[in-house]
């Protein structure tokens, strides 16, 4: 496990020698052992565990943006995951359900009965370390980052990461889903 401090540096744009004057990915590219070459990663799977609020995912969309701008096999290769984590925990005295979702949290209220107790985790360190083996064993969620052979990802870079904030920002209220256009789908 490899924990960053704060949230990275936008290495948009940037070089790998001023990067890696950043601690942070310094040291996660030294432990995956990948500047030299992608045949001597350490690790076949690498995970991205954030929180599921908007800091987490801005956390993520920087730690993407690092392996696309400097190590795009390891994405291409289908090396790197996001580890989706639960946003409930629904539990009476005999069961305990982590939900992913509101529907699931409903779903588990229904079949729990009664008054279960309901947490809202707002981010990992809420999660007990005990907890994570519930959701991190054979039932862990990966969602792999994939990336279109088609796409550019200069083109992708700069549409996300780069200078363009009112296209970007049309782009994200034009595409904007909500919980209730999701439960209607």
């Amino acid at each position: 496990m490899f924990s960053l401090r704060g949230k990275p540096l936008n290495s948009y744009g940037m070089s790998k020698k001023i990067v890696y004057e950043n601690e942070e990915f310094n040291l996660l590219q030294a432990a995956l052992n990948i500047e030299e070459s992608l045949s001597d990663l350490r690790y076949n799977n690498i995970v991205i565990a954030t929180d599921a609020d908007v800091d987490g995912m801005h956390i993520r969309l920087l730690l993407i943006t690092f392996f696309l701008q400097f190590f795009p096999e390891l994405i291409k290769e289908g090396h790197l995951y996001i580890l989706e984590t639960p946003l409930f925990r629904v539990r009476n005295k005999k069961e305990t359900i982590y939900c992913y979702s509101e529907e699931e949290r409903v779903n588990a209220m229904n079949k729990l009965n009664g008054k279960p107790e309901i947490t809202r985790f707002k981010g990992l360190g809420e999660i007990s370390p005990d907890e994570f083996q519930f959701f991190i064993g054979e039932d862990i969620r990966l969602a792999p980052v994939m990336l279109d052979t088609a796409t550019s990802i200069e083109n992708l870079l700069q549409f996300y990461m780069g200078k363009n904030t009112p296209d970007r920002q049309k782009f994200i209220i034009n595409n904007l889903k909500v919980e209730l256009d999701i439960v209607e789908e």
